[in-house]
C-alpha cells in the first residue's frame, strides 16, 4: 500500500469528516459551561478527537461481516487493512482519548469513561438493536456533558437542556441513517425530532437575543430542509441527506449558545464549511 492510499485508509475509517461536528460539541458544551483556560479546551478537543476516532475504527471492527456483504467498499472487507490493525488501533485510540480527559477533573474523568464505555456499546450491538440511535445520542449527550464539565463553572441547566436537544437531533438523524446500506426509508415520525433544537432555542433566549436566536434557527432549519429534499424525492438517496443532516450538528451547537459573541459564531460557520469540505474527500458514513 503506498503512503497515500494507507493515509486516505486511514481518514475513512475514523470519518474524520465528521471530526468539526466533535469540535463544535466540545465548544458549545464548554461555552455553556462558561469557559475557561483555553489550554484546557485544547486538551479536550483532542481526547474528544481519539474517542471519536477510535470508536469508528471499532464501528468498522464490529461491523466487518456486515460490510461483506452491503459495505465491500469500506477499507476492511476491501482488503485496505487489516481487521486485526483496526481492531489495535481503535483501542489504542479510545485509552489515549479519555487518558487525555482524566486530567481535566475528577467528574471530567468519570464522564469520559462513561462515554467511552457507550461508544464500545454502540458499536458492539448498533447492528442488532433497534435503540441504537439512542445509544448515538446518548455518546453526543455524554459529550457535551465532558466539555462542560472541564470548563470554569461545570455542568449547568442550560447544559443538560442543550444536550437533550442535541440528542434528539441525533435520534431522528440515526434513524434516517439505520437503513442507508439497504436504501429503504424508515417512518418519518422521527424526522420531527430534527426540529427539537429550535423550539428549545426559542424558549430560552428571550429581549435582546432573540432576535440573533431566530436568525440562526432559520438558518438551521432552511439547512435542514435542503438535506432531507433528498430522501423525500428519492427515497434510496439517504446517504446524501445524512451526509447534510450530520455537517448541521454544527448549527445545532450553534443554537445552543445563540448568545455567543460574532467572533464566536464565527467560528461555528468555518467549522461547519469545514465538516463539507471534507465530505468531499472523506465519505461521513
Amino acid at each position: 500500500m503506498t503512503s497515500p492510499s494507507r493515509l486516505r485508509t486511514l481518514l475513512v475509517l475514523g470519518r474524520v469528516s465528521n471530526l468539526p461536528t466533535v469540535w463544535s460539541n466540545c465548544l458549545a458544551g464548554w461555552l455553556l459551561g462558561h469557559g475557561g483556560d483555553w489550554t484546557r479546551f485544547a486538551l479536550l478537543a483532542a481526547g474528544a478527537t481519539l474517542l471519536y476516532v477510535g470508536g469508528m475504527y471499532l464501528n468498522d471492527a464490529f461491523d466487518a461481516e456486515f460490510d461483506s456483504q452491503h459495505r465491500r467498499e469500506r477499507p476492511i472487507p476491501s482488503g485496505a487493512i487489516s481487521l486485526a490493525a483496526v481492531w489495535r488501533l481503535g483501542l489504542v485510540m479510545l485509552v489515549l482519548g479519555v487518558a487525555l480527559l482524566i486530567p481535566l477533573g475528577l467528574s471530567t474523568g468519570v464522564l469520559a469513561v462513561l462515554l467511552c464505555g457507550c461508544i464500545v456499546l454502540y458499536d458492539a450491538v448498533h447492528k442488532l438493536v433497534t435503540i441504537s440511535p439512542l445509544l448515538m445520542a446518548l455518546c453526543r449527550f455524554l459529550l457535551y456533558l465532558v466539555a462542560a464539565s472541564a470548563a470554569r463553572e461545570g455542568i449547568t441547566g442550560l447544559t443538560v437542556w442543550s444536550a437533550l436537544a442535541l440528542s434528539s437531533y441525533i435520534v431522528g438523524l440515526s434513524y434516517l441513517a439505520r437503513n442507508e446500506s439497504t436504501g429503504v426509508v424508515i417512518q418519518r415520525w422521527p424526522q420531527f425530532l430534527l426540529a427539537v433544537p429550535i423550539a428549545l432555542t426559542l424558549l430560552v433566549n428571550d429581549d435582546r437575543y432573540r432576535q440573533p436566536a431566530m436568525l440562526l434557527a432559520l438558518v438551521f432549519a432552511l439547512w435542514t430542509v435542503r438535506s432531507l429534499r433528498h430522501v423525500w424525492m428519492e427515497p434510496r438517496a439517504v446517504s446524501r441527506a445524512v451526509s447534510g443532516l450530520l455537517a448541521g450538528i454544527v448549527w445545532v451547537d450553534l443554537l445552543a449558545v445563540a448568545d455567543a459573541p460574532r467572533a464566536v459564531a464565527g467560528i461555528f460557520v468555518v467549522l461547519f464549511l469545514l465538516a463539507l469540505g471534507l465530505q468531499r474527500a472523506v465519505p461521513a458514513t
